[in-house]
């Protein structure tokens, strides 16, 4: 056997949906593997909470000591399928200080750690790959670190996280309301039994954060991104959305921002917004994802495809894998941490949006001049307005709702409207108050 063709050695944390997928690739594909990196792939073991019998690999694969595991000297590469955050960090920082490259999926941690886990790859000279964080399958961390590395990228924007994607859609296309749509996505294995993380956006924060971080050669944490939640969203704000020919999505939006004298900034931030119908990020349904990006040269492309699961996630991890193996094997490394831009993050309240405004009011003359009066002080103006009558449970008339679409203002001038119209007394309930996206009217 020459050096080339000397054994990679790969040990696995985690036998979940991803890891039991990686190692029956790294099993039954191990001579195309081995043809592709220019040596063999070989499973030192598997890393598990428990060591038990009948999972699917031999026994004496299994071990529950991690630290020994990624300690050992026959392991190259550690791919790292636990998560949460600790106890991978711990094993992650442990391999990477002893040499070994490092694969992982592990977006919350990614989005917490990435520079010292980055300083750490580099002081060992090592790799650290990480595509399977975003998106699952679908590639996108490596067109922003490679394919557009000589372009100037401006914006990224996606749906990146599949359970809020699939309750919206059901919310949008059946009419149910928000319980509803996460009852179903959770019978369908969509949801977790706690699906906090998704629905209040804490997993697409995280996303955010990494592609903001490639995408601007900037460190942006889960802490920089502003984020919302859809719990919030309604089967009323549907049918608005449709009047207005448009649909409502879960957005990651990462974004550079040029001020008036050329400084540069970074926003990052996660909300519901109304996407119009023609925007090809509307189309994107189900448990779907996909991810637009927006460079100078480049111009406009759009990635989609899965976005989680077992396989998918498991096929952007081989991908990382197989480089990591390469580079072994050749002597060279992938692409290290850019940082070197350093821009400040933006506050949300200089972001400039268009706005959707629905709320309760008085049935009276007046209130509609008194509502339009409190966008004009603040100079929030006004595109477009729907007012319909509201009847109560025996189907009397009791109010009115009105729906204020504006044109683009400032986070800050339309919280402090959404403020005063709270205190007015013909506003009765403020409903609802997303953003549009998409349009820049």
């Amino acid at each position: 056997m020459t050096d080339s063709e000397k054994p990679i050695g790969v040990a696995v944390l985690g036998y979940g949906n991803v890891g039991s997928q990686v190692v029956r690739i790294i099993e039954q594909s191990a001579r195309d593997l081995a043809a592709r990196i220019g040596a063999p792939l070989e499973l030192r073991g598997v890393g598990v909470r428990r060591v038990a019998e009948n999972r699917g690999i031999p026994v004496d694969k299994l071990t529950d000591n991690i630290e020994e595991l990624v300690s050992r000297d026959d392991v190259d590469i550690v791919v790292e399928l636990m998560g949460p955050v600790e106890p991978a960090r711990k094993a992650i920082l442990t391999a990477l200080e002893q040499g070994k490259s490092v694969v992982t999926a592990n977006k919350a941690l990614m989005a917490v750690s990435t520079g010292e886990l980055a300083q750490a790859a580099e002081n060992a000279r090592v790799d650290l790959y990480f595509e399977a964080a975003v998106a699952g399958a679908i590639p996108v961390i490596r067109p922003l670190t490679q394919s557009l590395a000589g372009d100037s990228v401006l914006r990224v924007a996606g749906i990146v996280n599949g359970t809020t994607n699939y309750i919206l859609s059901e919310m949008d296309s059946t009419g149910a309301d928000y319980t509803s749509a996460l009852a179903d996505a959770s019978a369908l294995g969509y949801a977790e039994a706690d699906p906090t993380a998704d629905v209040e956006g804490y997993d697409a924060a995280a996303k955010a954060a990494i592609l903001a971080s490639i995408a601007f050669h900037t460190r942006v944490t889960a802490d920089d991104v502003y984020r919302e939640g859809i719990t919030k969203v309604s089967s009323a704000d549907f049918e608005s959305a449709k009047a207005l020919g448009c649909t409502i999505k879960l957005l990651a939006i990462c974004e550079r921002l040029t001020g008036d004298k050329g400084q540069q900034r970074v926003s990052a931030r996660v909300y519901p917004a109304l996407v119009p119908l023609d925007h090809p990020l509307a189309a994107v349904n189900g448990a779907f994802n996909a991810v637009v990006v927006e460079a100078e040269a480049a111009g406009r492309l759009m990635f989609y495809g899965q976005g989680a699961g077992g396989a998918p996630t498991a096929s952007a991890v081989m991908g990382d894998l197989v480089m990591a193996a390469r580079n072994r094997v050749q002597g060279g490394r992938g692409p290290r941490e850019s940082k070197y831009a350093k821009l400040p993050i933006a506050p949300i309240g200089i972001i400039p949006t268009r706005y959707y405004v629905s709320m309760n009011v008085a049935d009276r003359s007046g209130v509609l001049s008194a509502v339009a009066d409190e966008f004009g002080k603040r100079d929030v103006s006004i595109a477009q307005v729907r007012q319909e009558g509201v009847v109560d449970e025996f189907g009397q008339r009791c109010g009115a709702r009105i729906v204020v679409v504006t044109h683009q203002a400032t986070d800050a001038a339309l919280s402090e409207t959404v403020a005063a119209l709270a205190d007015l007394d013909i506003v009765q309930t403020i409903n609802s108050v997303l953003r549009m996206e998409g349009t820049t009217e």
